[in-house]
C-alpha cells in the first residue's frame, strides 16, 4: 500500500486544526530532534527526546506511517501539575486508624509521610485484614489501562504481592468486551473480540459492502493494549481509493470520524435498538428467501428454533422491518433494501464493542453473527463478521514472531479454601455491587456465588472514578471499606478517594520493555528510562518488591532479579522461542544497548488470512469450541441456565432506557458515551491537550441542531446534563452529526465535584459516569450497559464553578 503523510492523512480526519493550535500551546517550545531513548506505551513505538536531564517531547518511531497526534502531550504526562510527589495519608485515617470517618473520603487533606512509615502502614493494614477478616475481604482493583510494559504492569504486580500474601478477591473481564467475551464462547467457541480477523488485504480485494455497526476504526485504532502498530490506518486509506467498488456503510447513532472520511451512508437508529434492527433485517432476509440455508444447515445448529421466534410463531410478534421501524427509528424500507443489499453483494460486518456495552448487550453480538450467518459468507474471503476491526488487531497483518513473555502474578497459593463460598473473582463493572451488598448471591454465567466483605481495597493503575458508571453510587460505595488504597502517578479522582496514597513514576522514569502490536506482535521494542523519577516517586516494581519484603516473601516476589533483570529474563525467554521459530535475535546486550528494537517478518499467508476460513473448508476437521463445534444460533446451554434476562436465542429484549419509552417523556435524550478522540480513557485528561477539545474546559458534549433550538442552546454555551443518578457541566457542540434525540458526550473526562466527596454534588468538569446506570447487561455476563442512559439538558444560567479536577488535594499538617 502507498503511504501518506501524516499531515495530510490528518487532514482528511479533520485533525489539522487541533494539531496547529497543539504546536502553538506546546508548552516546551523546543524543536524536537530524534534520540536514541526508544520508547513505546499504548500509543505505539516512539524516540523519547531529552535535553538538559528533562524530557522535553516523542519523535514518532521511524515506521510508523501514521502516529497519533496524542503524542505530542508526552512530556506534559510526566511534568504534570497534580503528580504525587510523595506518599500521603489523609488526616483522619492517619490520626484514627482503619475506618476513619469515610465519609470524608474524597474531601479531607492529605498528609506528606516517609516512604518508610507509609510502608509500614500499608504491610500492617495488610496483616490486619487478613487476620482478622481472611484473604477475601482483600480486593484488589486496579482494573485499567495502566503501563504497557511486560514487568511495571500494576495489577499483575499487585496480584503476585497479594497471592504471596495469601490469596484476594480479583477482577473478571472488562468494560470493554465484558458481554461480548461471555456470550461469544457460547456462540463461536472463542472470545472472538479480541482475536485476528480477517486480514485487510483480503478485505479490499473481495469484499464489496462492508457494515460499520457502532465501530469507528479511524479513533479506536490509535491505540492498542500493547503498543500500537497502526497499520489499519494505510487499508483504511487504500479502502477511501476503491470506494467505488466497495461500499461502507455507518450504523451508528452519529457520524463517526471513519464514517465522514469514507463519505459512509450512514444509517442512525436509536441508541439500543441494534438487535431490534438486525431482527428487522433478518426476518426481510429470510420472508424474501435470501438467507443461505444451506450453509446454515452445515455450519449452525438451532436456527429453525431462532426462525419460529423471528417469524413471531413462537412469541405471536414476526419481527417483520415495520416492527424493527417502530423500535429503531430506522424506516422499513431502508431495512429491507440494507438486507437485499447485504445479500446481493459479499459482505463484511464489522460489530464494534459499543453495541454490547448496553442493557442485554449480548444479544447484539449473538445476533450480528446469526445475521452473518444466513447471509452465508463467514470464511469466504471479504464475507461475515468482525468484530474488532476497530481496535488494533482488527485486520492487521501477524508477524511470525515470538511472544514476549513478563512478570506474571505467580501460582495460586495457600489461603485457597475461602473460595468454596464467596466469589475471588467478580465481573470487574460489579465492583460496587460488591462493597454494597457483601453477602448477597449474584449469577454469572451459569454460576451462582456470593459477594464478599470487602475490607481493603488496594488500587494500582487504574482510575474507577471516571471509568465506573453511576458517579454518585460508586460514591457511597466506597465509603464502605475500612481502608483504601491507590497506587499511582497522578492525583486522579480515584486517588482522592483514598485514604494511603504511594506515587507511582511514569512510563519515562524507569526501564521496561514491550511487544508491538496487539496480537501481530510486529516488534520487540527497549522501554528505556529517559529521565530520573520525579519527586519521591518509585516504579511500581519497587514499590511492592518493598512491601513483600517487610510481608515477609521479598525473595520469593522478585525472584532475585531487580527491573532491569526482569526486562533482561523475559527478553531471554522470547530470544528461545525465536531460536525455535529459526528467527534471528540479537542478545540483550545488543538489543539494550543498540537500537532497541527487535523486527520480525510478515509471512506471505498473513497478507491472506481469512476469520472461520478453515472452519468453513472443514467443519468437522476444524471444529469450533461449541458443545456442538458449529456456531450456535440456539445455546443449549444458556437455555440450562434459565435466566430470564437471556434466552437462548438472539432476542430482543427491553432495555432499562430507551427513546420511546415512558421514561422519555422525563429525560428525552438519549446518552451516547463514546471513547475519546485525544485521550485513552481517562489517561492525558491531565495535560495541555484537553485545549484541542473542551469548550469553557468543559467536556464537549455534541447536540442536534433541532435538539438546541428547542433549548435555546447555541454552539459554545455551557449546559448542565442531569437525570435522577447525577448531574454535570459541559460545553455543547451544535451539529448535525448526531441524530435527533441523542446527546454525544464522551468518557474519561476526570470528575470534578462542585462539593468534594457530596453524594449528588455537581460535576463541574464533564464525567459522563454521573449519569449513566450502574447494572449488568444480564445475569449471563453482567457486564456494563454505560450505552444505555436517558437525560436532560439545558443551558446553564450560573456563574461558572472553576474546573478543579486538576489540582491536587488540600494539604494539611500532621495533627
Amino acid at each position: 500500500m502507498k503511504k501518506i503523510s501524516r499531515r495530510k492523512f490528518l487532514q482528511a480526519t479533520a485533525a489539522t486544526a487541533a494539531l496547529a493550535s497543539a504546536a502553538a500551546q506546546s508548552p516546551s517550545g523546543a524543536i524536537l530532534e530524534r534520540s536514541n531513548r526508544i520508547s513505546a506505551n499504548h500509543w505505539g513505538a516512539f524516540y523519547v527526546n531529552v535535553r538538559g536531564g528533562r524530557m522535553v517531547g516523542v519523535t514518532p518511531y521511524v515506521k510508523d506511517a501514521y502516529p497519533t497526534p496524542m503524542l505530542e502531550a508526552m512530556a506534559d504526562r510526566v511534568y504534570a501539575q497534580n503528580r504525587i510527589q510523595y506518599p500521603m495519608v489523609r488526616a483522619s485515617y492517619l490520626r484514627d486508624g482503619p475506618g476513619a470517618d469515610p465519609t470524608l473520603r474524597g474531601a479531607e487533606p492529605f498528609v506528606r509521610v516517609s516512604w518508610r512509615e507509609a510502608f509500614d502502614l500499608v504491610a500492617k493494614e495488610l496483616n490486619r485484614v487478613k487476620k482478622e477478616f481472611g484473604p477475601p475481604s482483600i480486593f484488589a482493583g486496579s482494573y485499567g489501562w495502566y503501563d504497557a510494559g511486560q514487568i511495571n504492569n500494576p495489577p499483575v504486580l499487585l496480584q503476585r504481592m497479594l497471592r504471596l500474601h495469601g490469596g484476594f478477591v480479583g477482577g473478571t473481564g472488562d468494560y470493554s468486551t465484558a458481554a461480548g467475551q461471555v456470550i461469544m464462547p457460547h456462540v463461536v467457541g472463542t472470545l472472538e473480540v479480541y482475536e485476528q480477523q480477517t486480514a485487510w488485504p483480503v478485505i479490499l480485494d473481495n469484499t464489496q459492502l462492508i457494515v460499520l455497526w457502532g465501530a469507528d476504526p479511524l479513533l479506536n485504532c490509535q491505540i492498542g493494549w500493547a503498543p500500537a502498530d497502526h497499520y489499519a490506518y494505510g487499508a483504511i486509506e487504500e479502502l477511501k481509493k476503491r470506494r467505488g467498488r466497495i461500499e461502507v456503510v455507518s450504523i451508528d447513532p452519529r457520524v463517526t470520524d471513519t464514517a465522514r472520511y469514507l463519505d459512509a451512508r450512514w444509517i442512525a437508529p436509536r441508541p439500543g435498538t441494534d438487535t431490534a434492527l438486525m431482527l428487522g433485517i433478518a426476518h426481510a432476509l429470510y420472508s424474501e428467501k435470501r438467507h443461505d440455508q444451506a450453509f446454515l444447515d452445515k455450519y449452525t445448529v438451532g436456527f429453525a428454533r431462532f426462525a419460529e421466534y423471528l417469524t413471531g410463531k413462537s412469541d405471536g410478534t414476526p419481527k417483520t422491518p415495520e416492527w424493527a421501524a417502530n423500535i429503531s427509528g430506522v424506516e422499513a424500507s431502508v431495512i429491507r433494501n440494507l438486507a437485499r443489499q447485504m445479500a446481493a453483494k459479499r459482505t463484511m460486518l464489522m460489530g464494534g464493542w459499543a453495541i454490547q456495552r448496553q442493557h442485554h448487550g449480548e444479544q447484539a453480538h449473538w445476533m450480528l453473527v446469526t445475521l452473518a450467518a444466513m447471509l452465508g459468507q463467514i470464511g469466504l474471503p471479504g464475507g461475515g463478521f468482525g468484530l474488532s476491526y476497530h481496535y488494533d488487531s482488527g485486520g492487521n497483518l501477524t508477524a511470525s514472531a515470538p511472544g514476549l513473555p513478563g512478570i506474571t502474578s505467580g501460582a495460586a497459593s495457600g489461603g485457597a479454601a475461602w473460595l468454596s463460598k464467596d466469589a475471588n473473582a467478580i465481573p470487574v463493572a460489579r465492583v460496587a455491587d460488591m462493597l454494597l451488598n457483601p453477602g448477597q448471591p449474584f449469577d454469572f454465567n451459569g454460576k451462582r456465588q456470593t459477594y464478599p466483605d470487602i475490607k481493603l481495597v488496594y488500587w494500582a493503575g487504574g482510575n474507577p472514578f471516571v471509568h465506573h458508571q453511576d458517579r454518585n453510587r460508586l460514591i457511597q460505595a466506597w465509603q464502605k471499606p475500612q481502608t483504601v488504597i491507590v497506587q499511582d502517578p497522578f492525583w486522579t479522582p480515584t486517588a482522592k478517594f483514598a485514604d494511603i496514597v504511594l506515587p507511582a513514576s511514569t512510563t519515562f522514569e524507569r526501564d521496561d520493555i514491550a511487544q508491538v502490536g496487539s496480537y501481530s506482535r510486529v516488534r520487540i521494542v527497549a522501554m528505556k528510562k529517559a529521565v530520573e523519577p520525579l519527586y519521591e516517586s518509585r516504579s511500581d516494581f519497587e514499590i511492592f518488591a518493598e512491601l513483600s519484603r517487610r510481608l515477609g516473601f521479598g525473595p520469593k516476589f522478585t525472584e532475585g532479579r531487580d527491573t532491569l533483570g526482569w526486562v533482561r529474563f523475559v527478553y531471554g525467554e522470547a530470544r528461545k522461542q525465536a531460536a525455535q521459530l529459526k528467527l534471528p535475535m540479537p542478545d540483550f546486550d545488543t538489543f539494550w544497548n543498540g537500537t532497541g528494537v527487535v523486527e520480525f517478518p510478515i509471512p506471505g499467508e498473513s497478507r491472506s488470512f481469512v476469520r472461520y476460513g478453515d472452519f468453513r473448508k472443514d467443519p468437522i476437521l476444524n471444529a469450533l469450541g461449541t458443545p456442538s463445534g458449529k456456531i450456535e444460533i440456539y445455546s443449549k446451554t444458556i437455555e440450562g441456565f434459565k435466566y430470564d434476562d437471556c434466552p437462548p436465542h438472539p432476542t430482543w429484549l427491553e432495555p432499562a432506557e430507551r427513546l420511546g419509552s415512558e421514561k422519555a417523556r422525563q429525560y428525552p435524550l438519549h446518552l451516547s458515551s463514546p471513547h475519546p478522540k485525544y485521550r485513552l480513557h481517562s489517561q492525558l485528561n491531565n495535560t495541555w491537550i484537553r485545549r484541542w477539545y473542551e469548550v469553557h474546559e468543559r467536556e464537549p458534549v455534541w447536540i442536534n441542531p433541532v435538539d438546541a433550538e428547542a433549548r435555546g442552546i447555541r454552539n459554545g454555551d455551557v449546559v448542565r446534563l442531569f437525570n435522577e443518578r447525577g448531574q454535570t457541566l459541559a460545553g455543547a457542540v451544535v451539529t448535525d452529526r448526531v441524530r435527533r434525540g441523542v446527546v454525544v458526550m464522551a468518557e474519561g473526562a476526570w470528575y470534578d465535584p462542585a462539593e468534594p466527596g457530596k453524594v449528588g454534588a455537581l460535576c463541574k468538569h464533564g464525567d459522563v459516569n454521573v449519569l449513566t446506570i450502574d447494572r449488568g447487561t444480564s445475569k449471563l455476563a453482567q457486564g456494563n450497559i454505560a450505552h444505555t442512559a436517558l437525560v436532560q439538558l439545558e443551558k446553564f444560567g450560573g456563574e461558572l464553578p472553576e474546573v478543579t479536577a486538576f489540582d491536587p488535594p488540600k494539604s494539611a499538617e500532621r495533627g
